[in-house]
């Protein structure tokens, strides 16, 4: 086929089955353009043909004979849009930001042709409405689209409101699913097609040439490598093995080609089903019991186990006073009295990025290219289960993680695997169904919630009993929250795994806190209803946190809240505005280092750590900025090999880096003595984060974190337009008032707090991770069954950063990527009590539920 490809000439003979994407990327090298779903749902990536927006996952390669195409390289990089993307701060991670900004030039360029003025959000998110940003960035997004199409951005160049938003709008950032290295392979893992059994692994005879790099050292079998552990599978999609080869193609043919014999052993999925005492035991003893994976951020807390009932952490401050209490409340039906149980479905991380690999094993050791958020835990952990020379681990972008790329998945057992066998680089990245099936999830969780509180005197006595389902792992940490909220009354909290055939979970964005918000904030409105108080004021009474209850005061005075309706209205739609409370524990990295380095004149910072989109290059680069106005700063981070940083995880980047940054360009000017920066070349300084001023840290069980004096803290107040003919809710506006202390990268961390929010608005009303019961199958293994909440889905968002009472802390400031997100959901519950006076116990809170809850 012949045709224009970003203004030049090409020609290329495309396979049968080749799509678009794959001739731009491959043959084409224009990466640029990234594939996400595969099912044309996402929008990441959407070329021009011939002008046209066209999705090019799902186009033949063939339809492209005679056409022009245009990907976000042939954009050029000084397009308003372009532009505005830069300077709006219109992205976090940046891997849907290529297949936005090429939408969005077709829809400025049109506008400018046709209309004047400025667009309405309205019709921004229409035009956009096929595309997905799972970092929730949507808000800037619109605003920039709107900043273009009004000519803001037609003769001023942009002021970047983040380090490499250039590089991610013009399409140059590398992803690892971008990396190519000489005579690599690929490779694909075979998975189990049933929950539990006993499985036998046959690998076919090569033939034809060796994969090796040198042919002399052919042996059968080489293509392969076995990744199970053991003989037995517990889970459908449990990887077995790995094959590699030249082609994608290749790979997956020769992957149908392994024999996998299944001897089926009893199986148990639902939850239930699980905790029954005749149900199958999934780990049947002690040496298996303690193989069981984690959900946990950490190795969480020893437990007790009872067939497929793991008995976590329990907890009590006068446990058998709130007991009493609480029954005597319930006896005597007291008002201030609620007892309810509350259940979560799992929810997927989604990150648009799937977990990719690219490992290359020489004798002088590994390099190991993957999508992670803990460059400096893969380090050690690759370095300890293989033990090569040397270990280096580079992830120069990431493209969303949110928990779910905190250890050593798949991908890179499979690919490190597979590169020491054959001496050549191999590249191993997930499918979008195997992301959404296992690459982890937050648990689902069943809450079972007692409470008794006085208008005055403050919460009498709680109780949280929580079963958490994370299919064969363990670590549930929900009830535990409840020891850090609204005082020290009596309480009684346990926590519980029950185990089933079903895949793993891990840790996601406040691993426990929404769905203990859920539960929790959605009792303490319930009480306030009930005793006629002001769910606000309530909160402010019992609630002894001093950052938060500036927060209540602040959200109180709101027009928003002030002029909320009553419970509940009339009519067919209907407006509820609800509040919901959060916390988080502050946590660091103390052992975090930033080396600054003058070359060529410029200032150099680097230090082994990640940015999935939180902005942790924009925090360092501002730190030295502070010393030095006008130099010219360059970041280095995702290279294991530069000074120690954090794990982008448990939202300590931000706490450690930023201080250690500033340390060392308080050295650096020490070094230069008034000295220009030009006159200084080779001069490197090591700077680190300082201890805290009250008192130290107290380490825990992750690598290098440790949690430090405070709680962070965040009230949300939500309005909801509830349509009760169709059961649909529409989020609206949310205000988000967000305690962390000084703020290092105001707009970043405004984005931040908008994702948060998009992505609880999700996890309230769309998102719902689907499992079938009987053969533990992942029903909802795509994005046209999984639903993320897209742009039409956000609501105008105010965010307000309260900066007091963090002086202790180095830099007077905190991490705020739990935080922001923790009461969202619970917000949208309460709001949708307000307008309708039901009650949504379960989520999300779909419009059968919904339907059905205000029918009773």
């Amino acid at each position: 086929m012949r045709l224009t490809f970003n203004g030049g000439p090409r020609e290329h003979d495309p396979g049968p089955d080749d799509t678009a994407a794959d001739v731009i990327r491959t043959a084409f090298g224009a990466t640029g353009t990234k594939v996400s779903c595969g099912a044309g749902v996402c929008g990441a990536c959407t070329i021009l043909v011939d002008g046209e927006p066209k999705v090019s996952c799902l186009l033949p390669a063939a339809h492209l004979d005679g056409t022009e195409v245009t990907t976000v390289e042939g954009v050029g990089g000084d397009h308003p849009v372009q532009r505005a993307f830069v300077e709006c701060d219109a992205l976090q991670c940046g891997f849907c930001t290529p297949g936005f900004v090429t939408e969005a030039v077709v829809f400025h360029d049109r506008w400018r042709k046709d209309r004047e003025g400025t667009p309405s959000r309205e019709e921004v998110a229409d035009a956009l409405t096929g595309h997905l940003c799972r970092c929730g960035a949507y808000e800037n997004i619109l605003t920039a689209v709107q900043k273009a199409c009004a000519g803001e951005f037609d003769d001023r160049e942009p002021v970047p409101a983040r380090v490499e938003a250039p590089a991610k709008v013009t399409g140059t950032a590398e992803y690892t699913v971008d990396v190519t290295l000489p005579g690599m392979l690929h490779g694909v893992i075979v998975r189990s097609r049933l929950p539990h059994a006993r499985v036998t692994v046959t690998f076919p005879e090569m033939s034809g040439q060796s994969l090796r790099s040198d042919p002399a050292e052919e042996t059968p079998h080489e293509g392969f490598v076995r990744l199970l552990d053991g003989d037995v599978v517990r889970y459908a999609g449990q990887p077995i093995a790995a094959v590699a080869a030249e082609t994608p193609a290749q790979a997956r043919e020769l992957a149908e080609s392994v024999t996998v014999s299944y001897e089926p052993l009893p199986s148990v999925v639902d939850p239930e089903e699980a905790r029954r005492d005749d149900a199958p035991a999934i780990f049947p003893d002690a040496a298996a019991q303690k193989n069981a994976p984690s959900s946990a951020e950490g190795a969480g807390f020893p437990g007790r186990w009872r067939g497929n009932v793991r008995s976590g952490y329990a907890s009590a401050w006068r446990g058998r006073t709130a007991r009493r209490r609480l029954d005597a409340a319930e006896e005597r039906n007291a008002p201030g009295y609620f007892a309810a149980t509350f259940t979560t479905a799992g929810q997927s991380h989604t990150a648009l990025e799937p977990h990719a690999s690219v490992a290359d094993w020489r004798a002088d050791g590994l390099t190991l290219y993957t999508s992670t958020q803990a460059l400096p835990h893969l380090k050690a952990a690759a370095a300890k289960r293989w033990n090569p020379p040397k270990v280096d681990i580079v992830a120069h972008h990431v493209g969303g993680g949110f928990g779910s790329k905190l250890g050593l998945g798949a991908d890179a057992v499979a690919a490190v695997e597979l590169s020491r066998k054959l001496g050549r680089p191999v590249r191993v990245a997930m499918s979008r169904a195997e992301e959404l099936t296992d690459t982890g999830y937050r648990p689902g969780t069943r809450s079972e919630l007692r409470m008794l509180g006085t208008p005055t005197g403050g919460l009498a006595a709680i109780s949280l009993d929580v079963s958490g389902h994370g299919g064969v792992s363990t670590g549930s940490m929900v009830a535990t929250l409840g020891l850090l909220m609204y005082g020290r009354g009596p309480r009684h909290f346990r926590d519980r795994d029950v185990v089933g055939n079903a895949p793993p979970a891990s840790p996601f964005r406040g691993p426990g806190g929404p769905p203990f918000a859920w539960a929790v904030e959605q009792g303490v409105d319930e009480i306030a209803h009930r005793l006629g108080a002001d769910p606000l004021r309530l909160r402010r009474t019992w609630d002894g946190n001093r950052r938060r209850r500036a927060l209540y005061e602040i959200a109180a005075e709101l027009p928003l809240w002030r002029d909320r309706p009553a419970t509940p209205q009339t009519g067919r739609y209907r407006r509820g505005v609800g509040a919901a409370a959060a916390n988080w524990i502050y946590t660091a990295d103390l052992d975090t280092k930033v080396e600054l380095t003058v070359r060529e004149g410029r200032i150099v910072a680097r230090t082994a750590t990640q940015d999935i989109g939180t902005g942790v290059r924009t925090v360092i680069r501002n730190a030295v900025r502070e010393v030095f106005p006008d130099a010219a700063i360059d970041v280095e981070v995702g290279h294991s090999h530069a000074p120690h940083g954090p794990v982008a995880g448990g939202s300590r980047s931000t706490a450690s880096v930023g201080p250690a940054a500033r340390d060392a360009a308080g050295k650096l000017a020490a070094r230069l003595d008034g000295k220009p920066v030009g006159e200084a070349e080779g001069v490197t300084v090591l700077g680190e984060r300082p201890k805290d001023r009250r008192g130290s840290a107290v380490p825990v069980s992750m690598d290098h974190l440790r949690i430090g004096r405070g709680l962070a803290g965040a009230v949300h107040i939500t309005e909801v337009e509830v349509d009760t003919l169709l059961g649909h809710t529409r989020v609206t506006r949310v205000w988000g008032g967000v305690a962390v202390g000084a703020i290092y990268n105001r707009a970043a961390a405004r984005n931040q707090c908008e994702g948060g929010i998009v992505q609880g608005i999700g996890y309230a009303l769309y998102e719902e991770r689907v499992t079938d019961p009987r053969t533990g199958v992942v029903l909802s293994a795509n994005l046209e069954d999984y639903r993320l909440p897209g742009v039409k889905d956000t609501p105008e968002m105010t965010i307000h950063f309260h900066e007091d009472g963090w002086d202790h802390v180095p830099g007077g400031g905190i991490g705020l990527g739990e935080v922001c997100t923790v009461s969202v959901a619970a917000s949208v519950g309460n709001a949708i009590f307000n307008a309708t006076g039901f009650r949504a116990l379960d989520l999300p809170i779909r419009p059968d539920r919904l339907l059905e809850g205000m029918s009773r």
